[in-house]
């Protein structure tokens, strides 16, 4: 770590990088998204290797933003992991104090009530108990954090079972929004289903996000199977049929792919 930082402080120190001296907290904010997406791919593609360089260049942007901040006089690296480790510690009474859970559900609604008394203590106004979600998450995400604190305060779905009706309830909605043939309505009933959809996803502890991102990926492998074997007769997907493409895609599930 002090390797990583006194390299930030050559980058940044007069003689140092130019195009790395330019750079302003808001010109790294689509490096931090994208260093954090490409993370998130090397989990998901399983190659160690990758996932460990990935956390690197996500890391670097965690302390080049510490450096611009100490720069500015409002915080260093050092004051980061202070404050992260301060935290951990005060919202863990169950690990670092005496306070006994029952499980991890407890430890969430613990986890926000011990928030909400920090804002207090800091003179901060009261939250409301589904805030701090930033709107920029992707919708899935979104909806799983909201739902998620919404029942650490008692507003939740007594099992998955309920949910998985709510679900029901909300596609028959969409299918009577589409016999209207309201436009309005139906994308509103389709949002409700995907809501639905997304807390079921939490109650099941199934992240909806990475579902779906399994789902994307298993979807473009079969396509691009289908695409290489209609190659094989001189063909392409423009050129064939439904039919003879349902078939491949049914043959790359068999395949494994």
């Amino acid at each position: 770590m002090e390797r990583l930082l006194d390299i930030m402080d050559r980058l940044r120190d007069p003689g140092g990088c130019p195009w790395d001296r330019e750079q302003t907290l808001r010109s790294l904010t689509p490096y931090l998204l994208e260093e954090a997406h490409e993370v998130i791919e090397a989990i998901e593609a399983g190659d160690a290797a990758h996932h460990r360089e990935e956390l690197g260049d996500l890391l670097f942007q965690i302390v080049f933003q510490a450096r611009i901040a100490r720069e500015e006089g409002k915080f260093d690296f050092a004051g980061v992991c202070d404050g992260i480790a301060d935290k951990l510690t005060r919202r863990h009474p169950h690990v670092f104090g005496d306070v006994s859970v029952s499980g991890s559900r407890e430890v969430v609604q613990n986890w926000e009530r011990i928030k909400a008394e920090e804002r207090k203590e800091k003179g901060l106004q009261a939250r409301s108990a589904i805030g701090g979600v930033p709107v920029s998450l992707p919708a899935l995400v979104r909806a799983e954090r909201l739902t998620e604190k919404a029942g650490a305060v008692g507003f939740d779905w007594p099992d998955a079972r309920s949910v998985l009706a709510k679900v029901r309830e909300e596609l028959e909605e969409v299918s009577e929004a589409i016999e209207g043939g309201h436009p309005e309505r139906i994308e509103a009933e389709l949002g409700d289903l995907l809501f639905a959809v997304a807390n079921l996803g939490r109650w099941v502890k199934a992240h909806p996000e990475e579902a779906l991102r399994g789902t994307l990926r298993r979807f473009e492998s079969r396509f691009h199977y289908i695409e290489d074997k209609l190659r094989e007769h001189g063909k392409s997907p423009r050129e064939s049929n439904l039919a003879e493409m349902d078939a491949l895609w049914d043959e790359a599930k068999k395949v494994g792919v």
